[in-house]
């Protein structure tokens, strides 16, 4: 039984303010009431995003970010990728 899309976007929604209400009154970096507003947000995303799929046949440009633990390495070297990138560009032209 599918949910109905509206309905899985103001769960969206709702999540969204939520995070934004536990990070403007986040105590300490690893808050724990942020990282439960986080949660709820990755959650809230994937009903709405299988809701608009199942009704619709549509799905969001979005994407759910999985932070691993080489994660930061590879930041690391693709942001060094893509100015390399801009200025080959740029000598090009």
């Amino acid at each position: 039984m599918s949910i109905d899309p509206r309905v899985a976007l103001q769960s969206l929604v709702t999540a969204l303010e939520e995070h934004l209400a536990a990070s403007a009154s986040r105590r300490r970096e690893d808050d724990p009431a942020v990282e439960a507003a986080y949660v709820g947000i990755v959650d809230a995303f994937e009903v709405y995003e299988e809701a608009l799929y199942d009704a619709f046949g549509e799905v969001t440009p979005l994407e759910i970010y999985e932070e691993t633990d080489g994660d930061d390495d590879d930041d690391d070297n693709d942001d060094a990728d893509y100015a390399s990138d801009l200025v080959d560009a740029e000598v090009e032209h």
